[in-house]
């Protein structure tokens, strides 16, 4: 599975610690819609956005350990949002790209990756705003 170096160099400019309960998944996606607005993101970018993020927080916690956590780190740029969803694992995870959950990821954002360890599993959204894509 693929991996993005250019984000995990990173310090993330956002980061949040969540129990791995779908409980929480709510939290995950309306602070993914604060970051997007803050960001001048359209509307409709935004909501495609939660939705991305919504199903790519169902597919790690499906897979993530009990009683451990999901860790959110966000990274802007003018016009982007990278969202990354991070679960601990009992060992290395292969994710169906030709499930119905990838498609719909990879048809919300702009870029979709999953990169697992026998540890750990994230995965990695990119928004770039459809105002950003428009200007170049």
């Amino acid at each position: 599975m693929a991996s993005n170096p250019t984000v995990r160099e990173r310090r993330a400019d956002v980061e949040l610690r969540l129990p791995a309960d779908r409980a929480y998944a709510s939290v995950l996606r309306t602070t993914t819609a604060g970051l997007a607005a803050r960001l001048d993101f359209p509307i409709d970018d935004i909501e495609d956005l939660r939705m991305a993020v919504g199903e790519a927080s169902a597919v790690v916690l499906t897979e993530a350990l009990s009683g451990t956590d999901l860790v959110g780190r966000f990274y802007q740029q003018p016009g982007e949002l990278t969202v990354s969803m991070t679960v601990s694992v009992p060992g290395m995870v292969e994710l169906d790209q030709d499930s119905f959950a990838w498609q719909v990821l990879t048809t919300l954002a702009s870029q979709a990756e999953a990169d697992s360890t026998d540890s750990e599993l994230t995965i990695t959204l990119t928004m770039v705003s459809s105002h950003q894509e428009s200007t170049n």
